[in-house]
């Protein structure tokens, strides 16, 4: 288990995220992130935006989500289920900038990352009213993107991935104890991260990417570890395999998996759900915060 890490290889403590315009986003207390996903093959179908020149459906989703608590919105533009298609940055922006722009005017005050791991989307995404840059890689597949970030000034998602969306599956095998080999990993993304200027960082263990399930349930046990570089932990749990599969179920039956799993997340230190549902979400956050007021400021 983890116990220490070296002080110099870590960032201050900091659970505020200040995005552009001077709002904070306050992770003292756990927060709930909504999925937009503007893809045709997002795993969970029922998380896929429907594509229409007005937004209509999106703009309809987004209002229920932050209606139901929701404190930031991720809009994604690129699959990164295991397997899928890959397309090019112009066709990514192509599905992503006019949405995001159709966001951002309809709920000006609403709090919007962007996944991607492209430095020219995330400078177009920023541009276009992002405040949160969400990078399932880590900065691998593209080695602008830290410069990019600190250039931007914005808040940035630090996943753990392996490979590519398309060959992760091919990567699980771990040398070291996982969490120790994420440690390290993100011990030299954060130092790298210094050096290009980005401040504000939230690390995502990256559940179901390039992990199987037995080893990302191992991670979600003991999730607390990762507090030893004294950040804000998101937890992407939401309808993935390591819920429905030891289940024998679908991601459309996983519902009741995600809400167990995400509760284990927070009770673990998780300050941020990703998930497909807020509603849900919102409620376990208030119902765990509540019961433990070691989870509240």
């Amino acid at each position: 288990m983890i116990q220490t890490a070296a002080k110099d290889t870590c960032f201050s403590p900091r659970q505020t995220l200040c995005c552009p315009g001077g709002r904070l986003l306050d992770l003292r207390q756990p927060q709930v992130m909504g999925i937009l996903n503007l893809t045709p093959d997002s795993f969970f179908a029922d998380s896929r935006v429907a594509s229409q020149a007005n937004h209509t459906d999106l703009l309809r989703r987004a209002e229920a989500m932050l209606k139901a608590g929701a404190a930031v919105l991720d809009l994604g533009a690129y699959s990164s289920r295991p397997g899928a298609e890959d397309i090019s940055a112009t066709e990514e922006q192509h599905r992503l900038l006019p949405a995001l722009v159709a966001l951002r005017e309809t709920f000006p005050e609403a709090i919007i990352s962007v996944d991607t791991f492209r430095a020219s989307v995330a400078d177009e995404a920023v541009a276009a009213g992002a405040d949160i840059i969400n990078d399932i890689s880590g900065g691998t597949l593209d080695e602008t993107m830290f410069a990019t970030v600190g250039r931007l000034r914005v808040p940035y998602i630090l996943m753990h991935m392996r490979g590519t969306p398309q060959t992760m599956t091919q990567h699980t095998d771990y040398a070291a104890d996982i969490v120790v080999e994420l440690v390290r990993y993100f011990r030299d993304k954060l130092a790298a991260l210094r050096d290009a200027g980005v401040v504000d960082v939230v690390l995502d263990p990256g559940f179901g990417f390039a992990k199987t399930p037995a080893q990302s349930h191992e991670l979600l046990r003991r999730l607390e570890e990762l507090q030893v570089l004294g950040l804000p932990v998101l937890a992407g749990l939401s309808r993935k395999g390591l819920v429905y599969k030891p289940l024998g179920l679908t991601a459309e039956e996983a519902l009741p998996g995600t809400i167990a799993l995400n509760t284990v997340a927070l009770l673990n230190g998780a300050k941020l759900l990703r998930v497909h549902d807020v509603a849900e979400a919102v409620q376990a956050v208030r119902l765990v915060s509540a019961t433990y007021a070691s989870l509240t400021p």
